[in-house]
């Protein structure tokens, strides 16, 4: 290799490190604020951690939440893992074949580097417990900075610190090294970079997809030896099977079903939706294995799970249509619009501790409260608002007719915070909705009215079909929000209500600060993440084809 060329290839490499530098700061940020926490959680969900830390229990807080589901949702996640492995495989061939490149030395370096950044988390863990039992060395002594930051040394000094400390930094140094030379002299290509990512990925996928079906299996093992100690029987795998197929027949059934409108004739399309139906009439039976699964776990966790589901449907569609109405009313030319605006965002900037404590005077269950002085007035009866355990529908239908438990609803101290939070919201919506109306060209309408549309051929042709952007951007944030809710809950909740306001961020807080059972809270903590993150896939799944970007 020439000096020039030489030079000019170090030359890519100091722009592409000046590149990484630059990002650094934002990373570490996101990685000390955002997937820290989240690690740490994970490593606490493994403990049985009251206070302090406690011993080693694997999966069993999540066994404890969710039961043998724990079981079925690791080995989807391993199948994910695997997923992504091969798609990730897939995305090098083709890019390799359509440059006519043989990457594959970039396996090297990138297997080098995860491995690396294995040993690190390995240091952080054994780093960890070093750490958090300085709490514990410190009682009885003098408080003080000094101290602490010498039983932090201390901590840092460890053998076994050290030496993890030192393997995962050399490790790191080999992956990194072994990648520059890989490029300066090896492998030249402008797509090096891309490579080098993709086989960290891939390998940091394989650890992981190792890792998680490693933790299943010995969770497995153990609890059948417990089943065999008790003489008990343990369907782990038949459950596993069941319901996987379960979900993988709805699946194809959607898949039959969608591309029934594709057929050519009558006689297929009829075909294909018999089809669809069939396959969903037998994912439904294996899926009926799936309530026996949530019924042995958590019967707590799964309560609140649903009072989230049912604040998550109550808020999120009436929030978003008060909103659209009201920020197409205030778009219209208007007098005092910008004072209309004002009152209606002065909700969501009011703290809301304030607002839910007058929310609670307002709704309260005395008969002289003021909404039932107001339903008095008009000749109604004074309810006990936030402590009402019943659920709506059946205080509809009365008590002459007993509805089933899973239609009594909500309620109605659950529907006075669904209540709260559309009145806190529905503002901050008709700003971003009107932030959207202001982007929709004016000369759509116009040339709409010279074709003879009407206002209500208008807001359906056009403003609703140029508003899906934001419409969705807002129907994320607000299901994201209303799984999130803590604040206001929490204070307009009542031990009167029995529990039927407690939503699942409820629960948590419950386990961590009541009950000291930090693991555990830990652990359920994780199962609302993984809960949001579905959403939030199904939810982007749903509006690929329906949300128009112009």
């Amino acid at each position: 290799m020439t000096t020039s060329k030489l030079k000019f290839r170090w030359l890519d490499i100091k722009e592409g490190i000046s590149g990484y530098l630059y990002i650094l700061p934002a990373f570490i940020i996101i990685g000390m604020f955002g997937l820290f926490p989240i690690g740490f959680a994970v490593y606490v969900s493994l403990f049985q951690w009251r206070i302090n830390p406690g011993a080693y229990i694997g999966l069993s807080n999540y066994v404890k939440a969710l039961d043998n589901l724990t079981y079925v949702l690791c080995f989807w996640l391993v199948v994910i893992l695997l997923y992504l492995i091969v798609r990730n495989i897939h995305k090098i061939v083709n890019v390799s074949k359509e440059h006519q490149e043989r990457p594959w030395l970039w396996c090297v370096s990138g297997a080098i580097t995860t491995i690396g950044l294995v040993a690190f988390l390995r240091f952080i863990v054994l780093l960890l417990p070093e750490v958090l039992a300085i709490s514990t060395k410190v009682r009885g002594q003098t408080k003080s900075q000094e101290l602490f930051l010498q039983f932090l040394g201390e901590a840092w000094q460890t053998p076994a610190v050290v030496n993890a400390r030192n393997l995962s930094v050399l490790i790191l140094i080999i992956g990194i090294t072994v990648a520059i030379f890989t490029g300066l002299y090896l492998y030249k290509s402008p797509r090096n970079s891309q490579y080098y990512l993709i086989f960290i990925n891939i390998t940091a996928y394989i650890v992981m997809g190792i890792l998680l079906a490693w933790l299943t299996w010995t969770q497995m093992q153990s609890a059948y030896t417990a089943a065999l100690e008790a003489g008990q029987p343990l369907d782990i795998w038949t459950q596993i099977t069941m319901i996987s197929a379960g979900f993988i027949l709805l699946f194809l059934s959607w898949r039959v079903w969608q591309s029934a409108s594709l057929r050519t004739s009558s006689a297929q399309t009829v075909l294909r939706l018999l089809a669809g139906v069939i396959l969903a009439i037998g994912a439904w039976a294996l899926i009926g294995e799936l309530p026996r699964v949530i019924s042995a776990g958590d019967k707590n966790w799964w309560e609140g799970i649903l009072v989230t589901v049912y604040y998550s449907i109550g808020t999120v569609p009436i929030q978003l249509a008060i909103s659209l109405i009201l920020a197409v009313l205030l778009f219209q030319k208007i007098r005092g619009k910008a004072l209309f605006r004002l009152i209606y965002f002065l909700p969501y900037i009011t703290p809301t501790v304030a607002a839910a404590a007058i929310f609670r005077i307002f709704f309260s269950g005395r008969p002289t409260a003021p909404i039932n002085s107001l339903l008095q007035f008009f000749g109604g009866n004074p309810q006990l608002w936030l402590d009402e355990p019943n659920g709506i529908f059946q205080m509809i239908v009365g008590n002459n007719i007993e509805l089933p438990t899973w239609a009594v609803g909500p309620s109605l101290a659950l529907v006075v915070i669904i209540i709260y939070n559309i009145w806190s919201y529905v503002g901050y919506d008709t700003v971003i909705f009107l932030a959207g109306l202001g982007n929709i060209p004016s000369e759509l309408y116009e040339a709409a009215s010279i074709d003879g549309a009407g206002r209500v051929a208008q807001f359906r042709h056009i403003t609703l079909p140029l508003l899906s952007p934001t419409t969705y951007f807002l129907t994320l944030l607000s299901i994201i929000g209303t799984f999130k809710a803590f604040n206001h809950i929490w204070v307009l909740r009542s031990g009167a209500a029995l529990g039927t306001t407690d939503t699942a961020t409820v629960l948590i807080f419950n386990e961590f600060n009541r009950n000291t059972r930090y693991g555990y809270a830990a652990a359920l903590s994780i199962v609302l993440l993984l809960v949001i993150l579905v959403l939030t896939i199904v939810n982007n799944k749903l509006a690929e084809k329906r949300v128009f970007y112009g």
